[in-house]
């Protein structure tokens, strides 16, 4: 099947604003969803191990030219073919929302981790202003080929549901950020409206960093 050019951009997205969250000393990473492999070319270039999962076969292909190992198709399929406690750092970014069980996966793939091993991941915010601002003033709340409203999110979160999903998990959360947050002045104007209690609505996503809570990060 063709991709849509939505598709193309996604699945060759690097998100490098997200290796600033991997800790630095990690040797083995995973990249949960990986696409064409961009986001772990450049740990690769470090000197890191870099395992990919992907479910679209021609990104996929593409990934198994940059990667060290990937794994064709779903998480979920793939998680008895990753090794135990191997990986240092476990990534999904977007992924999880993409999920019909994200909180299965989380608990199964605890396995995988080191040691000192941790999941880093990246989070769509229902919450944001924009998404927010058609819900309350449009009364809309229409399903898109990319972005907050992704037709293909089987989840929402906010910051409080993804903190709740770690915990229950079995995680502790080392880091939860904000990211790719709204410089506009008509968020300024939004937030001031609902009395400067919508700060968490300025991030398109947040980056959480978490570790079982049965290990601890050295």
């Amino acid at each position: 099947m063709e991709r849509t050019e939505a598709e193309e951009k996604y699945y060759a997205l690097s998100r490098m604003e997200m290796a600033a969250f991997v800790p630095s000393t990690t040797k083995t990473l995973l990249d949960a969803g990986c696409g064409e492999g961009w986001f772990g070319k450049d740990f690769m270039k470090s000197g890191a191990e870099v395992w990919g999962v992907e479910i679209h076969k021609e990104s996929a292909q593409v990934a198994e030219t940059i990667l060290s190992k990937v794994l064709t198709g779903s998480i979920e399929e793939n998680l008895s073919k990753l090794p135990d406690g191997y990986f240092d750092c476990i990534v999904f970014n977007d992924v999880l929302e993409h999920l019909l069980d994200p909180d299965f996966v989380l608990r199964e793939i605890k396995s995988k981790l080191s040691n000192n091993g941790v999941i880093v991941t990246s989070i769509p915010n229902v919450r944001y202003w924009k998404n927010l601002r058609k819900l309350l003033f449009k009364r809309d709340w229409k399903y898109e080929d990319s972005g907050i409203l992704d037709r293909t999110h089987f989840r929402f979160f906010t910051k409080i549901s993804i903190e709740r999903m770690f915990i229950n998990a079995g995680y502790s959360i080392l880091q939860l950020k904000g990211i790719n947050g709204s410089k506009s002045l008509r968020f300024d104007l939004f937030n001031a409206y609902f009395l400067f209690k919508s700060g968490d609505a300025r991030f398109l996503q947040f980056a959480c960093v978490a570790t079982p809570k049965n290990k601890q990060v050295s």
